[in-house]
């Protein structure tokens, strides 16, 4: 699978601040059966956006603003709950590329990265700038592996494994990155007769 690379990303942020937002609430489980990932940004947060009877709620989710936002900056530990994939494809299809909080849960963080989501965990001074900030535009350079804050917020580092980074910033996932080194493999197995 490819996605857009993700080397530096500038955006406004859509702040939902409630701590232990779970995969549940990201992509509620009746909506699991969808076997393809296009669409299902139509169902992100869908008990939050939506009536029982399908109207839309008034949920900030809804307005254009936040349909244009690349960032997300969630409450402590995002992410929580089970490991379900379509989370981040949920996510992503939605529009957002990086989801920023002070602690993301390991599933949804493996399963993001795998997926073309960037997953930054920022110490919790900033976090808390973003949540008090909602809609401010920030830059995230994923080569320096740095979180810009406007309005002299500073700059902060995260945390990210080589293979990832490289897999976000050339748009692959691992089977992709596989089969970009067809030919160096094959060159590996001539040579061992």
């Amino acid at each position: 699978m490819s996605f857009t690379p993700l080397k530096t990303i500038t955006s406004k942020t859509l702040v939902l601040p409630a701590s232990n937002i779970d995969t549940d609430q990201i992509m509620p489980a009746r909506f699991l059966t969808m076997t393809t990932k296009a669409g299902l940004g139509q169902r992100l947060f869908n008990d939050w956006r939506y009536e029982k009877d399908g109207t839309e709620t008034n949920h900030y989710i809804n307005s254009d603003a936040a349909k244009a936002c690349k960032i997300l900056v969630g409450g402590h530990n995002f992410g929580c709950g089970s490991s379900r994939e379509h989370a981040p494809w949920a996510l992503t299809d939605y529009g957002i590329r990086v989801v920023i909080s002070s602690e993301i849960a390991d599933i949804f963080r493996n399963n993001s990265l795998k997926n073309g989501l960037l997953p930054v965990v920022i110490e919790k001074n900033a976090h808390q700038w973003l949540l008090d900030h909602p809609g401010e535009e920030i830059t995230i350079d994923l080569e320096a592996q740095e979180v810009r804050l406007p309005k002299n917020g500073g700059t902060y580092k995260f945390e990210i494994d080589a293979f990832s980074r490289h897999c976000l910033m050339e748009g692959v996932d691992e089977m992709g990155y596989l089969q970009a080194q067809d030919a160096d493999i094959k060159k590996y197995e001539d040579a061992r007769g």
